[in-house]
């Protein structure tokens, strides 16, 4: 037989177990609300593309598999389009921040046949590591010296011609330092040259200090502050923000997501860096990514809700498709019917 001070305790865990459950299930809903009333009203305010989108390519386009018949179906794609950017992985870089010249050896047919078909468009090297961090393998951000060989592989793709450089190094931190005299050196490069460095960034807190939790949690980071992403923002001059993978599981919470997103964005992106925001071409189901609710569509219009609400006159503002080759001819209608037709 339980004693009276048993069974009080047993009582008070499974009250204290209820009201958890209840607060757990009211702030989801509560969520889920709000991310809803995101997603309604009108896009059509934002108006249509500045002429500021961009879409990554895969690593195809300059090793070898990819011939004068696949870029021309490229070219049909992006024609008519506000697409400015083509991001070409070009990389991965080396752990010791080094750019191997054999990994690229049709990137001068590209930067070529590209602007020769698709005069304005610019071809910018993607390069990318995984970034180490209490001593895991990767590349050391930390270490002066690997940033100034970073600094050099961007220097080694704009002489091979690309028109500028595109980071994308994960998993990133917010607040890492290293980073961020990454970014300050590698723009001197860049600026000297005339040509743009760009980086894709991690997703912003949509509750704040939402980062801290989740770092120690997972392996990679999802979400900086608000006020890392603009330090970042301000020091190149094109964001493109990674915002898939995010485990919403329709299609209505993910673009009201997109569209916070966007205005988290907005809010801190200075008016001379380009902000741009990541569409999600890409059908695998996993925990982190629905396919059915993480939707070209839903993106594109969570995008254009929030740029129309909070800064519906900013020219540097556009679109990126990820990623070609698993792109669908639906994905790209999407894009051209809500937002990408010039």
């Amino acid at each position: 037989m339980r004693r009276p001070g048993s069974r009080r305790a047993l009582r008070w865990a499974r009250r204290s177990a209820l009201a958890l459950a209840l607060a757990v299930l009211l702030s989801a809903t509560a969520i889920g609300a709000a991310l809803r009333l995101e997603y309604a009203g009108d896009p059509d305010a934002a108006g249509r593309t500045r002429g500021r989108d961009a879409v990554w390519l895969g690593h195809a386009w300059v090793d070898g598999r990819r011939d004068a018949a696949d870029l021309a179906a490229l070219v049909r794609r992006v024609q008519g389009t506000g697409i400015h950017d083509l991001y070409v992985h070009t990389g991965p870089l080396a752990h010791d921040g080094s750019l191997d010249a054999s990994l690229y050896p049709d990137a001068k047919w590209l930067v070529r046949e590209v602007h020769r078909a698709l005069p304005g468009v610019r071809v910018q090297a993607w390069l990318g590591d995984i970034v180490s961090h209490a001593g895991s393998p990767g590349l050391r951000l930390d270490d002066a010296a690997t940033r100034s060989r970073v600094g050099a592989s961007a220097a080694q793709a704009l002489d091979v011609g690309f028109d500028g450089v595109h980071f994308d190094l994960e998993p990133m931190y917010s607040g890492d330092q290293g980073f961020l005299d990454l970014l300050d050196a590698t723009h001197r490069v860049t600026a000297a040259r005339g040509a743009p460095l760009s980086v894709a960034t991690h997703q912003i807190d949509p509750l704040p200090g939402l980062h801290s939790p989740s770092g120690a949690l997972f392996d990679h980071p999802k979400w900086w502050t608000q006020k890392y992403f603009g330090q970042v923002a301000g020091r190149v001059d094109q964001v493109a923000v990674m915002a898939y993978d995010t485990a919403m599981p329709l299609e209505s919470l993910y673009g009201g997501y997109v569209a916070q997103q966007t205005a988290l964005a907005l809010e801190v992106t200075p008016p001379g860096t380009d902000l741009l925001i990541g569409l999600p071409a890409y059908h695998e189901d996993t925990m982190g990514h629905h396919a059915d609710a993480e939707t070209v569509t839903a993106a594109v219009r969570g995008a254009r809700l929030g740029l129309a609400r909070h800064d519906a006159g900013r020219e540097g503002f556009g679109l990126a498709l990820y990623v070609d080759f698993t792109a669908t001819e639906e994905d790209w209608a999407a894009y051209r019917s809500s937002w990408g037709k010039a």
